[in-house]
């Protein structure tokens, strides 16, 4: 039997159709079948689906657009790599919804958009009614595994610029640490998602304009580094060059953090902040991240603000991970 057997009315409701329907291998809603595949929809067109996804269904449903397929390689090796969700993910949880009430949410529906695997949902599971997670790459299917005992959740292979979802069919959408990495502006990307619910919780990365100067000046050598190594693609030279990087970069910073801690001098340390008290392998994983991605946008706190051009209210947080920031509309 289909996972999603029990879940008609949610999909139905999500689509915003009631010509919907469910079989073990396939989901239909209305004119548009979708593929089922290991419980996640894949409403990704096929000619943008990861190799493995093609040819699941008898023809093409079409797409030309703009597509980063090495970014969706990319999180895919990710994700597939570092699955697991960390103890220490309780905390970035907490940071990064710090301008959510999470009480507020009990009954609610939440939509995950590129959710990875799905650690942010994970601790959301036994408060939010239902949880929609979404995400481009081979990712969603870890997200699956980790949210295995949970009954209420929907998972989606999808481009986040193409949901076919009717406007405002969740409560609350989050988008983590994941537009500043697509093809097109970001901050034109969450004035987008705006349809799809009242409130949007987003992370973009900072353009430093909150950081002393010298975060500003190291900024482009890390770049042009991050450059050079995406371009590399073997599994085992990523593990080697990640280790390599977090062993001559990030812990050598965060050591000199914890010698000038006494001082008071450790903000002035790059990286020392967030990962002083992360493991290695939430490090490694950062790492990763960090380094073989080829697309990165970064946004000052100003042009953040600029959003309010479309939001009624946009909350942005004084706290670690910067900017993360709630839209209302």
């Amino acid at each position: 039997m289909s996972y999603y057997a029990d879940k008609v009315e949610l999909l139905a409701d999500i689509f915003g159709t009631e010509d919907v329907t469910v079989t073990g291998t396939t989901l239909t809603v209305g004119a548009a079948t979708y593929p089922i595949v290991d419980d996640v929809i894949i409403l990704l067109p096929e000619s943008l689906r990861p190799r493995r996804l093609r040819g699941t269904t008898p023809e093409s449903l079409g797409g030309d657009k703009p597509f980063a397929a090495d970014i969706q390689q990319t999180f895919g090796a990710e994700w597939q790599t570092y699955p697991e969700v960390l103890p220490e993910h309780r905390k970035e949880f907490d940071d990064y919804f710090d301008v959510v009430d999470i009480a507020a949410l009990a009954g609610k529906r939440t939509c995950d958009v590129g959710c990875g695997i799905g650690r942010w949902s994970y601790f959301l599971r036994h408060t939010a009614r239902e949880l929609v997670l979404v995400d481009f790459s081979e990712a969603i299917f870890v997200a699956r595994r980790n949210l295995a005992d949970c009954p209420n959740a929907v998972f989606f292979m999808g481009d986040l610029t193409a949901l076919p979802f009717r406007s405002d069919c969740c409560d609350l959408l989050f988008c983590i640490g994941v537009l500043h990495h697509l093809e097109s502006n970001a901050l034109s990307e969450v004035r987008g998602l705006r349809r799809f619910a009242p409130q949007l919780l987003i992370y973009l990365y900072s353009a430093l304009d909150n950081r002393p100067l010298h975060y500003r000046l190291l900024l482009p050598m890390v770049s042009a580094l991050r450059l050079v190594l995406a371009r590399v693609e073997g599994p085992a030279a990523r593990q080697i060059l990640t280790e390599l990087c977090m062993w001559t970069i990030y812990m050598p910073l965060i050591g000199l953090g914890w010698i000038l801690k006494p001082f008071g001098l450790q903000a002035r340390v790059p990286l020392f902040d967030f990962y002083h008290d992360k493991s290695l392998k939430r490090i490694r994983q950062d790492v990763y991240d960090r380094f073989f991605t080829r697309i990165e946008q970064r946004f000052s706190r100003a042009e953040i603000e600029s959003l309010k051009d479309t939001f009624s209210e946009i909350k942005i947080s004084p706290r670690l991970p910067m900017w993360h920031f709630l839209c209302r509309r």
